[in-house]
């Protein structure tokens, strides 16, 4: 029964490190995958966008929640 639970317990262990180590490449993979770098960039370039004024409202439901701020 000792040699049965080792034996699971050894083998569980290394099929995890498997699994993480996959799941590790699957992301690495679709982080730099080639359609992703417009996004990227994109995304990078949001605190830069509106530099010299805030950004237009979205609709008439923002304004109307800024109205009820002041």
């Amino acid at each position: 029964m000792e040699d049965t639970f080792t034996f699971l317990a050894v083998l569980s262990r290394s099929w995890a490190l498997v699994a993480m180590m996959a799941v590790f490449i699957i992301v690495v993979i679709w982080a730099f995958r080639p359609g992703s770098r417009a996004v990227h960039r994109d995304t990078a370039d949001i605190p830069f966008r509106y530099e010299d004024k805030p950004a237009p409202p979205a609709d008439a439901g923002d304004r109307a929640r800024k109205e009820a701020r002041s």
